[in-house]
C-alpha cells in the first residue's frame, strides 16, 4: 500500500472511462465537480478542475490509447482532500522539458499540475500503460477564524 492509500477515506473510488475525443475533458470536469460537491470539496474545485483538464487532455492528445480502449479516470476522497488519477495505454512517461533557468520539469500543463497539485507522479500499471495522478488538498475551513 503506497502513502496515499493509506490517507484514502472508505470511499469507493469514482472511475469513469472516456473516449480520446476532446469533448471528454469537458464531461469530466463536470463529474468531477459534481463528485466535490458531493464529497463537501467544493473548496478544492479550482485547482482539482486545473489538474483534471491538463492530466485528461495529455491523455486524449497524447495518450495513443488504441481502438476500442478508453482513457480511464479515478477520483478518490482522501483525508485532506481528492486523489485524482488518469490511466492510459501509452508506455511513454511524461517527458520533461528544461525550464528557461535550466531546472527540469515536465511539459507546460504538467508544469502547472506541479504548481497547484499537492503531490503528483507517475505509477506504471500491471497492464499496458500508466496512471499519472495528483492530489489536491482542500483548504481548511475556519482557519485562523
Amino acid at each position: 500500500m503506497d502513502e496515499a492509500e493509506s490517507d484514502a477515506w472508505p470511499v469507493a473510488a469514482v472511475v469513469s472511462r472516456w473516449p480520446r475525443h476532446p469533448r471528454s475533458v469537458g464531461q469530466a470536469r463536470e463529474g468531477l465537480r459534481k463528485t466535490l460537491a458531493a464529497w463537501e470539496l467544493s473548496d478544492a474545485e479550482d485547482a482539482a478542475l486545473l489538474v483534471l483538464s491538463e492530466l485528461l487532455g495529455n491523455a486524449v492528445v497524447h495518450g495513443r490509447v488504441p481502438r476500442g480502449r478508453e482513457v480511464e479516470t479515478r477520483y478518490l476522497r482522501m483525508a485532506y482532500g481528492v486523489r485524482i488519477e488518469v490511466h492510459d495505454t501509452a508506455r511513454e512517461l511524461p517527458r520533461s522539458l528544461p525550464l528557461p533557468d535550466g531546472e527540469m520539469c515536465s511539459g507546460r500543463g504538467l508544469f502547472l499540475v506541479e504548481a497547484v497539485a499537492d503531490r503528483w507522479g507517475v505509477t506504471r500499471r500491471t497492464g499496458p500503460g500508466k496512471a499519472v495522478w495528483a492530489e489536491v488538498a482542500a483548504p481548511r475551513s475556519g482557519a485562523g477564524a
